[in-house]
């Protein structure tokens, strides 16, 4: 079984680099053709999905339908949208600047180059809160499929600090080792193969 991870397409708080949080922010322009962009590869390429799963929040959920409506030109589909793929909480400080959010001598600076040592500000979440709820994902909406969909392919359209917790429990890497090989650009798919047991990185 094969699980396709796409990031969602940019967003204006993207383009201004801003922690967007559970704010539910729309896609621009850019996003919108980005997801097309890889809709259109994707169909190219003749892939399909027996499952599609995305966060509740707007600028995940349009990135898959506008992915599916090139793959699915002329055929309904379902989104389930799975609140334990919300993006990870910044709690009062959503919608701050990276360059102010870096900028302090809070721990909440650790967030991407020492992530182990990350306090999460007021009302936010820690790395080891949003790891154990995509674990949870996981184990409780994907591995299942396996039983029936052996040779099948699902989709999940989420955010850059969820899709890295994910991948954590996907890679079997500790919150030292939250964001693996960097965090995700916007409409970035990242592939995995379940034997029933394991995963594997596809591509």
């Amino acid at each position: 079984m094969e699980l396709y991870i796409v990031r969602h397409g940019q967003t204006d708080w993207n383009k201004l680099c801003k922690f967007q949080g559970r704010v539910d922010i729309e896609l621009n322009e850019n996003g919108e053709e980005a997801a097309v962009k890889l809709g259109k590869r994707l169909c190219k390429e003749g892939i399909k999905f027996d499952k599609i799963f995305s966060s509740p929040l707007k600028r995940a959920y349009k990135t898959a339908v506008l992915i599916l409506n090139e793959i699915y030109p002329d055929k309904d589909y379902e989104i389930i949208k799975d609140q334990n793929l919300k993006e990870m909480t910044f709690g009062k400080l959503e919608g701050m600047l990276y360059t102010d959010w870096m900028n302090t001598t809070d721990p909440r600076k650790y967030f991407f180059d020492e992530p182990a040592k990350y306090v999460a500000p007021e009302g936010g979440e820690s790395f080891e809160e949003v790891c154990a709820r995509t674990k949870e994902f996981v184990q409780t909406q994907i591995e299942p499929l396996y039983k029936d969909f052996k040779e099948g392919r699902i989709l999940v359209t989420a955010h850059g600090a969820c899709l890295s917790s994910l991948m954590c429990y996907l890679e079997n890497r500790g919150v030292d080792k939250f964001w693996g090989d960097g965090l995700k650009k916007n409409c970035e798919e990242t592939v995995y193969i379940y034997d029933g047991n394991k995963w594997k990185l596809k591509a």
